[in-house]
């Protein structure tokens, strides 16, 4: 049964929106304070449809991403009180506690780290907000981690865009069905947790 191949093509079309860059922007917001999903699966997309503004679309996410980050710093600093509750509930709580500890141990490396990396990094801006990381630290980590997984998922697909686009398109039915088979089993552990 095909749908991942249908599903890319509707992406692509979002991606050609002329309201896609005002998206990006909301997305990079949100994800870096609340949203659970990742820029990465609106940016790329993006980047191959239109490779001449790849850097256009990393610095827009990149900054929008920052800012939000900033607002996730705002929650934890101010209303961690307010969130704490659905916190403890969710599937966040573990990597908030972690996020915590590593505060305590390593600072601004630690910003650094959960911006680049696929680590919820709306997790580590409110856990910032709430150690009270030193705010001219904390911007410049997120920045730098930030800009570098943005502007890196930009260069990957303006550079091998084309060839990327080719293979994915090839077996994109098998890509999509092995992704929702891992997040089943990742889902069902956590689940067994």
């Amino acid at each position: 049964m095909a749908i991942f191949g249908p599903l890319y093509d509707r992406v692509m079309r979002w991606s050609r929106h002329r309201h896609a860059e005002w998206y990006l922007g909301a997305m990079s917001f949100a994800e870096s304070s609340f949203f659970p999903i990742p820029v990465d699966v609106m940016l790329a997309p993006m980047c191959m449809a239109s490779p001449h503004r790849a850097w256009r679309f990393a610095l827009n996410a990149t900054v929008f991403s920052v800012l939000g980050g900033l607002a996730g710093y705002a929650i934890g600093f101010l209303a961690f009180e307010l969130i704490e509750p659905w916190l403890r509930e969710s599937h966040y709580w573990d990597a908030y506690v972690t996020a915590r500890d590593w505060f305590d141990q390593y600072g601004f490396w630690t910003v650094f780290v959960a911006g680049f990396s696929p680590i919820p990094y709306k997790v580590f801006t409110i856990a910032a907000g709430v150690a009270n990381l030193a705010l001219p630290g904390f911007f410049i980590a997120s920045l730098i981690g930030r800009g570098a997984r943005f502007f890196l998922v930009a260069g990957v697909v303006y550079y091998a865009g084309p060839r990327l686009e080719a293979v994915l398109l090839r077996y994109i039915e098998r890509v999509g069905w092995a992704v929702v088979a891992l997040s089943a089993v990742v889902i069902g552990y956590l689940m067994l947790r």
